[in-house]
Order: C-alpha cells, then sequence, then structure tokens
C-alpha cells in the first residue's frame, strides 16, 4: 500500500480557545459564529466556561455541537475557570478570547503562526478594532501603585497606542480579551495564581512572562474586532470588591505594601459608611467566594 502523502495524514490540534462567560449569551453566540469559520477549524478547540448563566449560554452547545462546554455551578473567578480550561484543553497553544470578540477567518492561523515562529514569543495578540474598522487596543503598561489604586476604584487603565502600519510590536500587558498564549509556559508558572479571584489575572501573567525573561508581540496586521457590550458583572455585589482584592494581591508579589493597600481602601469604605464594603475588603472577599490570605 502506498503511503499517504503529507496532506492526506491527519493533523492534530493546533490551539484551544478559551471563552469565560457568564450571562452573554448573544456575545457568546457572536464569537463562536465566528470562531466556527475560521481556517484550520478542524485544528481548533474551542471550550466555554460557563459560570452559572441563567440566559441561555450554558446551551450554546445545542446550536454549535463540536464546542466543549464546561458548566460551572456558580461564578468561580477567571483565575479558577481559566486554570480548568487549560488543563483540559488539547492544544499547545491557547487562545483565550472575550466572548465580546469577533475573529476574521484568518485571526486564529496567522497569530499561531507568527507565534510559533517567535522562540522568544511566549504570547501573542491581534491588533484589536472597533466595528467600525478604527483601531481600539486594549493593551497597557503594567501597573504600578497609583495606576492600580485608580484602576481598582473604577476608573480604565490608560492604552498604550500601536502602530498599525508595524510588522510587530512588543507590548507589556494585554487584556485577555484576545491573547494567545504557550500552554507549556502557563504550565511553568503553575497555573494562573488562585489568590486572585476575578480580576488582574491578565496583570500577573503579563508579569510573569516578564520576569521570565519573554515577549509579548501585537501583530497590526492580524485582526479582530471588539464590541463594546456592559461587563456581565457590573451588578455583582462583590466585583468592585474583588477588582481592589486582586490589585492588592498584585502589589504584595511585586512591590510589597498589599495589605496596607487593601485596609486604606476598607477604610475609605467606612468613612462612606459602607459597612458591606469594609467587612468584604477587610477579609479579602472574592468572586468566587474564597477569601485572601
Amino acid at each position: 500500500m502506498p503511503e499517504p502523502s503529507p496532506q492526506e495524514i491527519p493533523q492534530g490540534l493546533r490551539v484551544s480557545a478559551i471563552l469565560l462567560a457568564y450571562n452573554q449569551a448573544a456575545s457568546v453566540r457572536r464569537a463562536l459564529t465566528a470562531l466556527e469559520s475560521s481556517r484550520e477549524r478542524d485544528r481548533l478547540e474551542i471550550i466555554v466556561v460557563d459560570y452559572a448563566s441563567q440566559d441561555g449560554t450554558a446551551r450554546l452547545d445545542t446550536e454549535f455541537p463540536a464546542i466543549n462546554m464546561m458548566r460551572l455551578p456558580h461564578h468561580m473567578g477567571s483565575a479558577r475557570a481559566m486554570n480548568i480550561a487549560t488543563r483540559t484543553a488539547k492544544a499547545d497553544l491557547l487562545l483565550f478570547l472575550s466572548p465580546d470578540v469577533e475573529v476574521t477567518p484568518d485571526t486564529v492561523s496567522a497569530l499561531a503562526t507568527r507565534l510559533q515562529s517567535e522562540p522568544d514569543t511566549v504570547a501573542a495578540c491581534p491588533l484589536l478594532l472597533d466595528p467600525h474598522g478604527q483601531p481600539a487596543p486594549r493593551i497597557f503598561r503594567l501597573p504600578n501603585r497609583e495606576a492600580l489604586t485608580a484602576a481598582a476604584q473604577g476608573s480604565p487603565l490608560p492604552t498604550v497606542p500601536i502602530d498599525a502600519a508595524a510588522d510587530n510590536v512588543v507590548v507589556e500587558f494585554p487584556s485577555l480579551d484576545a491573547l494567545m498564549v504557550r500552554r507549556s509556559f502557563v504550565q511553568a508558572m503553575n497555573y494562573f495564581d488562585q489568590r486572585y479571584g476575578h480580576y488582574w489575572t491578565d496583570a500577573e501573567l503579563a508579569m510573569q512572562i516578564r520576569r521570565a525573561g519573554k515577549k509579548i508581540r501585537c501583530y497590526p496586521g492580524i485582526h479582530a474586532t471588539i464590541h463594546a457590550e456592559p461587563d456581565p458583572l457590573q451588578n455583582e455585589k462583590l466585583a468592585a470588591t474583588d477588582r481592589m482584592v486582586g490589585a492588592s494581591e498584585f502589589l504584595g508579589k511585586y512591590e510589597g505594601g498589599g495589605f496596607s493597600f487593601r485596609l486604606n481602601a476598607a477604610l475609605g469604605s467606612l468613612a462612606r459608611f459602607d459597612f458591606g464594603r469594609f467587612s468584604s475588603l477587610l477579609s479579602g472577599q472574592k468572586l468566587d467566594g474564597s477569601q485572601a490570605h
């Protein structure tokens, strides 16, 4: 029997796309529709981790039977959810993707090709565009105490502009809206630190990559569209506390003074007679139901 040609030999999975979703059925449906149209779809694994949504998100696998739907019993925060998904993923490259992001047919395969061609690069992201085709990058500088204080109180981190004409740009801190990472690196850092709840796991990953002496690159010639949707956690009682607790964990690990940062925030809540926020900040309460140590 003749040997099969290289084109006939089945190829394994190349990328595992991971979406974390919470009451975002319409956005997840749009994101999955785009992923299903990806080139090399047979080499793409799609994992959706649902945080006990009540809007039908968890039933989308009936519309998209080729995806792997993981249903969590409650909102466990992004750190735990990404660890669950990463341990489940079968491909060597992980694409963390927000439900708000709509890829083009070339986004996933082009990003994988570029990342695999750069041995010093651990993570790669496309240039995000708004629905009108204008650049809308979600790329920042690693935050210091001042930036974390403002962001933990609800102010957005200032974004870093990207030269859309460049072949690639080394960046410090891209969001997890559309970020491809080598699975081996996530495993080497012992997965995501679960002292974080939901917020600041993206900053933690960026800092780990920097400390390892590796690079994150943005490829402006590779695009995806980001839709400005409301934060699905905006009405969750512990979301603001989780953001502050995560910021204190980040500071405690990399600059020191994390507990004093959280204590000052708690005292600020007490001064506003917000006794519920004071108690949750003092104990380090997180969205996943656990407490920071």
